[in-house]
């Protein structure tokens, strides 16, 4: 039961709930002070009440005190007894119980119920008749009509304390209604809301304006991964639908013209491009996996051993010669040994690609910049044809060529130096293209230097 109500609750509205709360509140805070206002009064009739007894019971006792007789002092609301209770005035005895004597000894007030509905007020004063006998004064006054005052005083601070409730409760639901207007309007905004179009703000500087203005930041980066995404799909199906194209033009050669040498020919034509088609998807997958992915923990990298290893991992007996350049002293980098493996591949492998006789890879350490960030420098140059200034920005791009049809021809995809743009920016460096000294490209990408603490 407790369950299915709790899952009812949390099923209301905001409003709703902002509402019953206050309303509630309001009731319990409201009933509370319905009940103490109620005592209060009480409090204050029986106070009036007992200053006037007290004044009667004190003139009393002062003519007892002078000698006067009990019986020409008493009446029926003022009684003279002795210290056990007992009447002295010739009166009947009064409808007091021996713990209401007591009190009354003591100087305080006693209240007693005479049917049919009336209380009735005693306050004492203790006195001593000239031959030194104590005498109790006992002075008392029926409360007409408190019990129906103290009762319509409830009863009308409950119904009022219920009617403020209400009333709390409705104003808390037009103030929640109206501070959700602004809500309600981004949300009928937020339902046809086209791209790159925002959110309206609210005017007001509080929680719902801080919202908005998020919500808008999250929106432009949908429209930025929206646009990445597009821009990347009709790239990726430009790119994959050459290969795809040519495999089926010679298979459909091959099926047609089943000639021996022209079949292992075309096999030949057909496995150089599923091999380029294979590449391609890898390298598709690997840049999509970079973008997506955070950076893993990043550990000390001597850049120096890792481009040795890549120079030696690359080197062909036959093809262009790779010179390394780097200091005797490790450098550090922080990042990922696969990272630095990756960038090292790939600008190298660029640059076997489109070199003429030898590729240099270098290595260095340029202490402290102006930006107050010690740098370390991976610089690969070539004796290529090098890259045009208009083409040095766009390189980085995916599936950018200086000349589609040359790139083509020796295999590259355009996704190589993306994928070196996107690890090396991923751990706080930067790569950029330039003309190398001897006329050729070169690619250089940047990290901040690592330095073991101590």
């Amino acid at each position: 039961m407790i369950r299915r109500l709790r899952r009812w609750w949390h099923r209301r509205t905001i409003q709703f709930r902002t509402s019953v709360v206050a309303a509630v509140v309001a009731l319990i805070g409201l009933g509370v002070i319905a009940h103490a206002s109620t005592g209060i009064v009480s409090w204050l009739l029986i106070e009036s009440v007992d200053s006037d007894l007290q004044r009667t019971a004190t003139a009393a006792a002062r003519q007892l005190a002078s000698g006067a007789a009990p019986a020409v002092v008493a009446n029926p609301d003022v009684r003279v007894l002795d210290s056990s209770g007992a009447p002295l005035d010739s009166l009947p005895e009064p409808n007091l119980h021996h713990w209401q004597i007591d009190e009354l000894r003591s100087g305080d007030g006693v209240l007693d119920f005479e049917p049919p509905a009336e209380l009735h007020r005693w306050r004492g004063v203790v006195v001593h008749d000239p031959t030194g006998r104590p005498l109790l004064v006992a002075t008392g006054a029926r409360l007409v009509g408190f019990t129906d005052t103290a009762g319509r005083t409830g009863q009308l601070l409950s119904f009022g304390s219920i009617l403020a409730a209400a009333l709390v409760g409705l104003a808390t639901w037009l103030v929640v209604r109206r501070s959700l207007r602004p809500v309600e309007r981004m949300r009928v905004a937020a339902a046809g809301l086209p791209e790159g179009h925002r959110l309206p703000v609210p005017e007001a500087a509080d929680e719902i304006r801080a919202l908005a203005e998020e919500l808008n930041t999250m929106l432009a980066r949908r429209d930025v991964d929206t646009e990445r995404l597009r821009r990347f799909t009709g790239d990726a199906a430009h790119e994959l639908r050459n290969p795809v194209a040519s495999i089926r033009a010679q298979a459909e050669v091959a099926v047609v013209h089943p000639d021996p040498e022209l079949a292992h020919e075309t096999l030949q034509d057909i496995a150089h491009e599923a091999q380029r088609l294979s590449a391609l998807v890898e390298s598709l997958l690997a840049l999509a996996r970079a973008e997506r992915d955070t950076a893993a923990p990043g550990q000390p990298v001597d850049l120096g051993t890792a481009v040795r290893t890549a120079a030696d991992r690359l080197a062909l007996p036959d093809g262009p010669q790779i010179t390394v350049d780097v200091p005797a002293r490790p450098v550090l980098v922080l990042a990922d040994p696969a990272e630095v493996s990756t960038v090292l591949d790939n600008i190298v492998g660029n640059a076997l690609r489109y070199t003429r006789t030898s590729v240099r890879v270098s290595v260095f350490a340029d202490g402290m910049g102006s930006s107050g960030v010690d740098w370390v420098r991976l610089v690969v140059d070539d004796d290529g044809p090098g890259i045009p200034v208009a083409h040095r920005r766009r390189v980085f791009d995916r599936f950018y060529r200086v000349e589609p049809d040359r790139a083509r021809s020796t295999g590259g995809a355009g996704l190589g130096l993306a994928l070196v743009a996107e690890a090396v920016r991923r751990r706080g460096g930067a790569v950029r293209a330039a003309a190398a000294p001897g006329g050729g490209a070169r690619v250089e990408a940047r990290w901040p230097r690592y330095r073991a603490e101590g």
